[in-house]
């Protein structure tokens, strides 16, 4: 069995990002089908290679999170019309696995099963374009609607729909379109990331010996408000709370306002990190005690299925989130950290409190964290799932699928 499996930034562990296409595309390898990954990268030629036994054609198509809308629209297009133009050429395909966002890979996957008869399950990680209408980008009256046809397309013509979230899926459902729908969250690599006690040199190497850490990694971009976080150490250095120090990881178009305004702020207990590959970030993770998990205060954003929370389950960590939502549920349910108010710096400090002066709590809610991401997030358990859903076998829900819909 061929798989085309469109993902426009496909990621490995050595470019850092999202390694959740290379997580399932290599469960596909291994359960014996072929893989053919059609992604993009911003250098000016095609580029062919095999990765961990997945065929992965590299388009030349440039992106950059500091794009405006015109340019991100002309990325997007350019790279759907690629794609289908090279997916056309590849024989004997069985199944078009097409992953968002953007939304437009969805054009890609519709183009093949009209004119070459394939057909195509797709992968919703956010709702688009209700997040970016939801967040102004998107304020045309006629391209919203235009966009929400498409989407509705798309959805309608796909065999199979998978949703990240339960938030994600309950929306598809109540467009009542009659498709069959899989929750499938990003995933905990429990075997990458593990819940280790500090390494004294990496904890010296990054600034945060003897300190209490709180890390964001990840995107930084309008989206994820990570000015929130500032505000917190801001707080947290007018309070005088000098064993608090806090890491931001990351790139993207907010990332030259960040570093801004932690200088206007005058913040001694923060530090800035440009983006890190995953070996690195493994290395971050070692040194830190909470992980932030932010968004925008956006409803739509409620229902994001954050990788950045995934890799902090695996690696045992206190997670606390500033939006409400499944996410939020599940780390008070579960005992793993807890949500704290964006617009109440003083209530994060409030309720970190007693894992500041209690290591018992702190590692008891580590533990937890660990566990649940064994139980129900795990990559061998949800890559097995999703390799059994694309041979077209039997799938029952997950503990992770069936926790999810009770949330």
């Amino acid at each position: 069995m061929k798989i085309i499996y469109i993902h426009q930034y496909f990621k490995t562990y050595t470019e850092g990002g999202s390694s959740r296409s290379y997580y399932l595309a290599k469960a596909l390898v291994d359960s014996g089908l072929q893989v053919e990954m059609i992604t993009s990268h911003n250098q000016k030629q095609y580029v062919c290679k095999t990765v961990s036994g997945i065929r992965v054609h590299y388009l030349p198509v440039y992106y950059d999170n500091k794009l405006g809308f015109a340019g991100r629209t002309y990325a997007f297009l350019r790279f759907a019309w690629q794609a289908y133009r090279l997916a056309r050429k590849i024989g004997d395909a069985d199944l078009c696995y097409a992953t968002s966002t953007p939304l437009t890979v969805g054009i890609t996957a519709l183009l093949l099963k009209w004119r070459k008869n394939i057909p195509f399950y797709f992968e919703v990680r956010d709702l688009w374009p209700l997040a970016p209408i939801q967040m102004g980008t998107i304020r045309n009256r006629w391209l919203q609607k235009t966009l929400f046809a498409l989407e509705r397309k798309i959805y309608g013509e796909a065999d199979t729909i998978v949703a990240l979230s339960p938030g994600i899926a309950e929306y598809i459902e109540n467009q009542r379109l009659g498709k069959e729908i899989h929750v499938l969250p990003n995933i905990s690599d429990c075997v990458f990331f593990q819940n280790e006690a500090k390494n004294p040199l990496l904890a010296e190497k990054y600034g945060v010996s003897g300190k209490f850490t709180v890390t964001y990694f990840g995107a930084v971009g309008k989206a994820n408000h990570v000015q929130s976080l500032l505000e917190i150490a801001r707080q947290a250095q007018a309070d005088k709370l000098s064993q608090l120090t806090f890491l931001v990881v990351g790139q993207g178009n907010e990332w030259t306002g960040v570093q801004q305004l932690a200088r206007q702020y005058g913040l001694k207990n923060l530090r800035l990190i440009p983006h890190l590959d995953k070996y690195q970030l493994r290395e971050v993770l070692n040194v830190t005690d909470a992980v932030y998990v932010s968004f925008a205060r956006k409803k739509v954003l409620e229902t994001s299925s954050p990788n950045k929370f995934f890799d902090a389950l695996a690696a045992g960590k206190l997670c606390i989130t500033n939006t409400g939502g499944w996410i939020a549920e599940l780390v008070e349910t579960e005992n793993c950290g807890f949500y704290a108010d964006p617009e109440q710096p003083g209530e994060f400090l409030r309720r970190l409190a007693p894992y500041l002066s209690n290591p018992a709590a702190l590692a008891q809610a580590r533990q937890n964290a660990r566990k649940l991401a064994e139980t129900r997030f795990s990559r061998v358990w949800l890559t097995g799932t999703f390799a059994r859903l694309l041979q077209g076998k039997t799938v029952a829900p997950t503990a992770c699928e069936a926790a999810s819909v009770e949330i």
